[in-house]
């Protein structure tokens, strides 16, 4: 099977995955809005965002490093994965449990403190099943992420029908967002033993090794978290909840689209550790400019397409009291497209090792991030933190992509890019053309037209399209 196959499944069955993950995401999210309203969902996304803050911190760069060092030729693997994943769950246990005791110094009623420290220990299965993908990243056989998280989710939907037939309270809902968390984990950790027997191990000169490399992508991320989650912790100390709510609304479907990119950037990044350990910077090039091209094929029409369906859609999932969210969806969405491709260059920055001077650009943008929340949120709200968030992910792109090209002289080719923003215009103007009709008629015009688009100006051959869409050997 070549590897433009092989990628093509594993991303054929994580996009399958994710939007059947996503659907029921979806109809969790719309019940929850609905139940809560926008006073009770800016709780509930204060919460998880807070309690984020410390789930980020604890990552210490564990599941990058773990899918670089198992990539490497002739890595003990299962001594590898085992250390990893009890370091993981050791250190998550002590960052983790300081969320509740510093929520205490914050100004928030008691309902977010209690919150805080229930779902804490959603975050503790969250954070081992991360680091238990990277094993699935590296052998290609993420199926198995995708059915773990459909697990979750219909796990979590069961468990919200059940908080919303009873009538429960706030603190049910956190409740059922760790039966859905604890679903996921067990999936995962039961289809690991098919390529490792997972156990406790302290193997003292490979933690050593580890954390010598995943401290500056741990720092980094801590970094990072000032200008992805600061935004919700500091509109919920200057506005009001449900101005909270109104952007949790809309993040929750940023977030929700980011993955996609995170899981093809993890399936690339076994590939291009492998190529530049052994300098064969030709397929480093090779399958990087693939991998820009494929992830900018699908940025593109994303942005150009959600200005269209953005306010109906966020009604129609969440209900008419998060109507303003659609308006901050058509500033986010452009933050998630350069996710898209920022995703890609941030991967490669650790697999040529430049995690170290990568820091000093993560603590400008965090400088500056932190700044403009500050000055914007308390004046514009949620546009504030919104505008921000775009101009922080584009810093961050763009840092990525300077450090890439300088240790592997990347010299990417953007020639594709004109045609796939021309394809995207032509779309744009088939759906305002279309304006009236209503979303659920708009999303398979646009599709429909850019596909068309892409193949008429020749971004994707007939043959990539065959090979791309064969799903057998």
């Amino acid at each position: 099977m070549t590897l433009t196959r092989r990628i093509a499944h594993n991303t054929f069955y994580q996009t399958l995955g994710r939007i059947i993950s996503t659907i029921l995401g979806l109809v969790v999210f719309g019940l929850l809005a609905r139940y809560l309203g926008t006073d009770g969902y800016g709780q509930y996304s204060t919460v998880i965002a807070f309690i984020q803050i410390f789930a980020v911190v604890l990552d210490l760069g564990l599941y990058i490093i773990l899918i670089k060092k198992i990539s490497e030729p002739d890595a003990p693997v299962e001594r590898i994965v085992n250390n990893v994943f009890t370091l993981r769950f050791f250190s998550a246990i002590i960052f983790l449990s300081l969320a509740p005791i510093v929520a205490l110094f914050f100004p928030y009623p008691a309902p977010i403190k209690i919150g805080i420290a229930i779902t804490t220990l959603s975050y503790l299965f969250i954070s081992l099943n991360q680091v238990l993908t990277g094993l699935f990243q590296k052998n290609l056989q993420m199926n198995k992420i995708a059915v773990a998280e459909v697990v979750g989710r219909i796990a979590l939907l069961a468990a919200t029908g059940a908080v919303l037939f009873f009538h429960l309270n706030l603190y049910a809902v956190f409740g059922s967002v760790i039966a859905g968390s604890l679903a996921n984990f067990l999936y995962v950790f039961i289809s690991a033993h098919k390529f490792v027997r997972l156990r406790f191990t302290f193997d003292w000169p490979i933690w050593r090794q580890v954390l010598s490399e995943s401290w500056p992508i741990g720092l980094s991320v801590a970094l990072n978290l000032i200008y992805f989650k600061a935004d919700t912790v500091i509109l919920s100390l200057y506005r009001p909840a449900a101005d909270v709510g109104i952007y949790g609304a809309t993040y929750k479907v940023l977030e929700v689209l980011v993955t996609i990119p995170a899981m093809f950037a993890g399936l690339i990044m076994p590939l291009i550790t492998a190529a530049f350990v052994v300098k064969d910077l030709e397929r480093f090039r090779f399958v990087m400019q693939r991998a820009f091209d494929f992830l900018a094929m699908m940025a593109l029409p994303l942005i150009g397409g959600t200005v269209f369906i953005a306010t109906p859609l966020m009604v129609l999932v969440a209900g008419g009291e998060f109507s303003a969210a659609g308006s901050v969806l058509k500033i986010l969405v452009v933050a998630t497209g350069i996710i898209f491709i920022g995703s890609l260059f941030g991967n490669a920055v650790v697999a040529v090792n430049r995690q170290k001077p990568m820091i000093w650009i993560y603590l400008a943008v965090a400088v500056i991030s932190l700044t403009g929340y500050l000055i914007l949120i308390p004046r514009y709200s949620y546009y504030g933190a919104a505008g921000v968030t775009v101009a922080s992910e584009t810093m961050i792109m763009l840092g990525s992509y300077f450090m890439v090209n300088r240790a592997a002289q990347l010299k990417l080719r953007f020639g594709k890019i004109g045609k796939m923003v021309l394809a995207t215009a032509v779309m744009s103007g088939a759906l305002w053309l279309s304006r009236d009709l209503s979303w659920l008629w708009l999303v398979p015009i646009g599709l429909g037209v850019y596909v068309v688009c892409l193949y008429l100006f020749r971004v994707v051959s007939k043959a990539e399209l065959k090979e791309i869409l064969s799903l057998s050997r």
